[in-house]
């Protein structure tokens, strides 16, 4: 579990990350997210083989897990062979939740290798029309 703040992924930069997924287990990276309207972006690949991949949204850290929003249903992707690439649009304050599932492997870890973007809308104020 790595739980992050949009500045945090705004600090990332243009580097990747890593997480190494053991057979059998999943790994979760938290957002929580105080404003409206941002879209948070993902691009990952995986090594060897496919990972399952999911986002769900919770309000709040004692929202029960049953009450949790699933904005990306659990997929199995083949990011092995493509780099996978998504997005969420920020509705609700609250904490988005990107999972990386390897519970389907029995035998094989996984390494998966990610990046994430915070972008803000772009507000048109019309201050630069002549």
């Amino acid at each position: 579990k790595i739980p992050l703040t949009v500045e945090e992924i705004i600090n990332f930069g243009e580097s990747n990350r890593e997480l190494f997924i053991k057979s059998s287990t999943y790994s979760i990276i938290p957002i929580t997210v105080t404003e409206m309207g941002l879209t948070i972006s993902w691009i990952f690949s995986s090594d060897p083989k496919s990972i399952s991949f999911s986002v769900v949204y919770q309000e709040s850290e004692d929202t029960p897990l049953d009450q949790c929003k699933v904005l990306i249903p659990m997929t199995r992707c083949n990011s092995h062979k493509e780099t996978i690439r998504g997005q969420v649009k920020v509705r609700n304050p609250g904490i988005y939740t990107l999972i990386f599932d390897n519970t389907f492997s029995r035998f094989i870890s996984k390494r998966v290798f990610y990046h994430l973007a915070v972008e803000r809308p772009v507000i048109y104020d019309g201050s630069d029309f002549p």
